[in-house]
């Protein structure tokens, strides 16, 4: 069998004593269990010196190969290209896309870096699987160097629809760089639709049979994967986490009142300050909720060093204080804010303690919040979802409460609506969302890629 050489941006190192991870990195350490090979990547360092060669770890059949980032690099491709740039075209927000053509030099520079060192770890029959935006240019430089194995992506974030793409200096590039891959996936169909548009819209490419794509100049395919989470050790660590001293410690100080939560990184897509407002016009407009329910957010802190990631946590420190002053009784806080990251278990061991969860980003490629939420429940008393039209999850989990997130009134609208919903109709859409996370599941999702993955031959690139 064909080892499997992942390439990520971060690389989830084992740590002895440290929860399963979520999200990505369960389905790639799947995938490499299975198959044995290579996971590569940043370490999360940042170096003052000339970064050198990578650092492997052997464990499990997988090697954990990690180099660190030059200050310079991490400054102009992570901070500057990657965070700048793609992150808020990726999701439509072209206000606070700051581009500079050393952020790009330093994106082209640190892909091209990467390729070098990854070349000397490979194997003629490997099969390699790029992820996320970070790295579209890696097979492009791969393939400059004479790397013919079968290449895969899977972007995590949406895909923005080609008027959109076109405000992204060398977008027609940016689109160039993927016909070095032989498939990609993307999460929904609204982003297969989008990039199948911009590869014909900007490059002249034309529909092929089923997920092909043809180019003058070579030919790929592309399908929509949505991914998923392991259904079942979610459940099992939410019940653990449930009867951990902090869920316990949690379920006291709630005093039966209702729990609504929030679980995000600290991100302008997460909507977290529309939340916090719906939130309020809960509490003006039904007034029935004073005092019975309180929303506990938790927004693990992120790329802490952009400037809009610092206003995001000042704006929500904001708007929590303005609500909690205006509505606090002596007895009773309406929000509890934790600005920090939590445990995997501890988390999910809330969740599982929950009524009501809001899961409303502006946009998101996926979320898997949303999943793990419905994965935690108790089958016999099941929360209920509260979630985004905009995230690309609501195309999976329609039985959801859907809200719109730039709608504050109706998301005030539909909390109060998952709020008084009776218990026969949370275990029928409880049930139905189920059914949905188990048939697309992280092994499905996996199984799926990598079959499309070794089931293509190799593009021809003029």
């Amino acid at each position: 069998m064909s080892r499997l050489v992942v390439v990520s941006n971060r690389v989830a190192m084992p740590r002895a004593g440290r929860p399963a991870p979520g999200g990505l990195a369960v389905g790639v350490l799947a995938a490499l269990q299975d198959q044995g090979g290579i996971w590569f990547g940043w370490d999360g360092k940042v170096v003052d010196q000339a970064p050198g060669e990578p650092q492997c770890i052997e464990q499990d059949g997988i090697t954990y190969a990690t180099l660190s980032l030059a200050r310079r690099d991490y400054e102009q491709y992570y901070r500057g290209y990657a965070n700048r740039v793609l992150w808020p075209l990726l999701h439509y927000r072209l206000t606070l896309l700051e581009y500079h053509r050393n952020y790009l030099g330093g994106y082209r520079r640190v892909n091209g870096w990467f390729a070098r060192k990854l070349l000397p770890l490979l194997r003629p029959d490997d099969v390699i699987w790029i992820h996320d935006y970070h790295l579209v240019p890696l097979a492009s430089d791969l393939r400059d160097a004479g790397v013919e194995n079968r290449i895969g992506f899977f972007l995590h974030t949406p895909f923005p629809p080609l008027e959109v793409l076109r405000a992204l200096p060398g977008y027609e590039s940016f689109l160039r760089w993927m016909l070095a891959y032989d498939f990609i996936g993307l999460q929904t169909r609204l982003d297969l639709h989008a990039f199948r548009e911009a590869m014909t819209g900007a490059l002249g490419g034309r529909a092929g049979p089923g997920d092909l794509l043809r180019l003058d100049s070579g030919s790929l395919r592309a399908r929509a994967i949505p991914i998923g989470i392991d259904v079942d050790q979610v459940a099992r660590e939410a019940a653990r986490g449930r009867l951990s001293r902090q869920g316990q410690q949690l379920s006291r100080s709630l005093n039966r009142r209702s729990l609504i939560i929030g679980v995000d990184r600290l991100d302008y897509s997460k909507g977290l300050v529309e939340r916090f407002r719906a939130y309020r016009q809960l509490l003006q407009h039904y007034p029935d909720y004073r005092g019975n329910v309180v929303l506990l957010q938790v927004a693990q802190p992120s790329r802490s060093d952009v400037p809009e990631y610092r206003e995001i946590r000042h704006s929500l420190d904001a708007v929590t204080g303005e609500i909690n002053g205006h509505f606090a009784e002596f007895d009773w806080t309406p929000i509890r804010y934790l600005s920090r990251s939590l445990s995997r278990p501890t988390v999910l061991g809330f969740m599982a303690l929950t009524r009501v969860a809001m899961v409303t980003p502006l946009l998101d490629g996926m979320n898997l919040v949303a999943k793990e939420f419905v994965a935690a429940q108790d089958p016999e008393d099941p929360g209920v979802l509260v979630l985004s039209r905009l995230a690309g999850a609501a195309a999976e989990l329609d039985r959801a409460v859907l809200v719109n997130p730039y709608d504050i009134d109706g998301m005030a609208e539909g909390l109060a609506r998952a709020l008084a919903m009776s218990r026969d109709e949370r275990r029928e859409r409880w049930e139905a969302m189920m059914q949905v996370l188990r048939r697309n599941d992280i092994r499905s999702w996996r199984r799926s890629f990598m079959h499309a993955l070794q089931g293509t031959s190799r593009p021809v690139i003029g």
